[in-house]
């Protein structure tokens, strides 16, 4: 080979490099811009969604005195069979955690809205219960009232096998002090609730709060309020429990 053509064949496979390194930095660079654009979608997206999972000030403007005291929140909660897998928040804001306040499912939390109905207890051996004590205005229930007696004085069992036996109880409507309890009730607007959520490792709490109204779309507004927060749960797992 002629000093000439070897010349000729090393410059082209120099472009041919050359071409190939410009083509991919174009490539690179295009992936960084796309991402970038897909992490602004995604903020934009986040920004929407507070924005729907916001109650109105309408909602707000009666409560005013109300919410400026400690412990006490509005929120809307969305109703999971129609968000959930349709938004970027975990859970399609149907979950909300009293203790973090959080709308994020996994992060403790205390209620989910599905189907018309509420419910406690979704993870491990999580657990809870609700009362339903009707059109009693939030501002008269406390840890005096006669149905919160048994959620207050309710110790959370440590115990694997003693949690999941408590859980399995809550599955079942159960009576004490003349009012029911249950893991799930349906909605009634206008009725004031009360809940005991025991999330092992997260939180423990006790909480009053009452359906101000339900939108067109099933969600609906909830006025509440903290009762008590009980020192957070551990579970001491079942260690001879098969995998």
């Amino acid at each position: 080979m002629s000093h000439i053509h070897l010349r000729s064949v090393m410059l082209l496979l120099l472009i041919t490099l050359l071409s190939s390194s410009e083509a991919l930095a174009q490539s690179s660079s295009e992936r960084d811009r796309i991402m970038k654009e897909i992490e602004s979608l995604q903020e934009q997206v986040k920004a929407k969604e507070k924005v729907l999972l916001a109650p109105a000030r309408e909602d707000a403007a009666p409560y005013e005195d109300f919410l400026n005291q400690p412990g006490t929140g509005l929120i809307r909660l969305l109703p999971r069979e129609k968000y959930d897998g349709k938004l970027l928040i975990r859970g399609g804001g149907a979950y909300y955690s009293f203790a973090s306040l959080k709308h994020e499912y996994g992060q403790g939390s205390d209620i989910e809205l599905q189907q018309n109905s509420f419910s406690v207890g979704f993870a491990g051996a999580d657990f809870g219960y609700l009362c339903l004590l009707g059109e009693v205005p939030l501002q008269e229930v406390g840890l005096d009232h006669a149905g919160a007696q048994f959620l207050l004085n309710y110790a959370a069992p440590s115990a694997e096998p003693e949690a999941r036996q408590a859980a399995m109880r809550a599955r079942t409507d159960f009576q004490a002090n003349n009012y029911v309890y249950k893991d799930r009730l349906p909605v009634q607007v206008g009725s004031t609730y009360l809940l005991r959520s025991i999330s092992y490792g997260d939180s423990d709490t006790l909480v009053a709060f009452r359906v101000l109204r339900k939108d067109s779309d099933g969600s609906v507004i909830l006025l509440w309020k903290m009762l008590k927060k009980f020192p957070k749960p551990q579970l001491q797992r079942d260690k001879t429990a098969k995998m």
